[in-house]
């Protein structure tokens, strides 16, 4: 035998084999990133049987020697304190560029933090293997793989390793963590910049439907919309046929009774759930208004230093995260506007519904009935139409 011989592998493969081979191997990984780590872990949005849980926790050990405690850890606190200084990776806050490019070197060194851990790392496994093999060598799987990988395929066998390498820093530490909290569409107006990179999942695993997940963090299904696509909820619903899933919570669904024209309990409860579909439906009709209104607050805005992008930026935005100075003057551009102050006013309003938690369901539902007919009475077009729709909620 050759020396050429030896170090072809055991598998021979056509060129497009190896290609075939490398996508599924990095696929397995993104679906026990999302599965696992992601739904199961952090969120718990579904039990798992102990062997699918188990495999996921050994393939992970292999092809990316993340430990599971640190990833559920740094992803729960980044969801507690999203877009703030306290974000282990927020573009926002450290660029688009850094997320993108050291979004791996941002996990390890938040990794490091003991409070992280002790504070966000609970319930996570704890177990022999995960103690001893899995978080004591954690680095142990991936030197493992690579001779795996050497083995079964030869010199290309590096290649195939240092694509896996990759595919996770790349695509979930980078694009998931950084684009997915810059460019892209919202179904929701969450309390974070997250956004829907694509409408179809397949690549990361239904993670790239990132504002859905932020606005129902614990719903184990990503996908909202009918064109929206999540493969992770596909092998879910695989597992769950299997035995070896059990879903424990979705994003609920939103009905519409038109018959309604009071607001009740039921309508209260559901404008709560589906605050950030409202806020989004809201925003909408801000945009449709400040569009008819632009050209009018232009000189207004100029005077005091606004150009046209920065206030539609702040138009759009949730007052309290705008500096006081910033308040202080879009207050004076909106006073030229009678309806579009109006709307701008009453959105601050119907969001304080929901955020007084020291109020009764009674109280609460008054309030809401109030805004409504205030909203209704207010002879602008926009705000009485989304007024009737929200009455419809049920």
């Amino acid at each position: 035998m050759d020396i050429v011989s030896a170090l072809s592998g055991l598998i021979d493969l056509p060129w497009w084999g190896y290609i075939v081979i490398t996508l599924i191997m990095t696929h397995i990984t993104i679906a026990s990133i999302t599965i696992f780590l992601h739904r199961h872990q952090a969120h718990r949005a579904l039990d798992l049987h102990p062997v699918p849980s188990h495999f996921f926790r050994f393939w992970l050990w292999l092809t990316t020697g993340m430990v599971t405690k640190e990833w559920t850890a740094i992803h729960r606190k980044h969801h507690a304190k999203c877009e703030s200084l306290d974000d282990p990776h927020s573009p926002q806050i450290f660029g688009i560029k850094k997320v993108l490019a050291e979004g791996s070197e941002l996990y390890r060194l938040e990794s490091k933090n003991k409070e992280t851990m002790e504070r966000y790392g609970h319930g996570t496994p704890d177990d022999w293997i995960e103690r001893n093999i899995y978080t004591k060598y954690s680095a142990s799987g991936v030197g493992l793989l690579l001779i795996i990988n050497f083995i079964l395929f030869g010199p290309i066998g590096i290649t195939i390793w240092a694509v896996q390498m990759l595919w996770t820093p790349i695509f979930a530490a980078g694009v998931i963590n950084g684009v997915g909290h810059y460019w892209g569409y919202r179904n929701f107006q969450a309390e974070d910049a997250s956004r829907n990179i694509v409408p179809w999942g397949i690549l990361i695993g239904g993670e790239e439907l990132h504002n859905n997940h932020h606005a129902y963090p614990t719903s184990a299904r990503l996908s909202n919309k009918w064109y929206e696509f999540d493969i992770g909820w596909l092998y879910i619903r695989l597992l769950e046929m299997m035995g070896w899933a059990t879903v424990k919570k979705v994003a609920p669904k939103l009905n519409l009774d038109k018959s309604k024209t009071v607001c009740d309990f039921d309508t209260l409860q559901a404008v709560i759930s589906h605050r950030y579909e409202v806020l989004a439906k809201y925003t909408q009709s801000l945009k449709s208004m400040l569009k008819n209104e632009i050209d009018h607050l232009k000189d207004v805005a100029s005077h005091h230093g606004i150009d046209g992008t920065t206030l539609k930026r702040w138009v759009l935005a949730d007052a309290k995260t705008l500096q006081e100075e910033e308040r202080a003057k879009l207050s004076l551009v909106l006073s030229k506007t009678r309806n579009l102050d109006k709307a701008y006013t009453m959105r601050e309003e119907l969001m304080a519904i929901w955020q007084r938690s020291t109020a009764s369901k009674d109280e609460l539902v008054k309030q809401l009935e109030d805004w409504c007919h205030r909203a209704e009475e207010s002879g602008i077009e926009a705000l009485q139409q989304f007024s009737r729709r929200l009455r419809s909620y049920a």
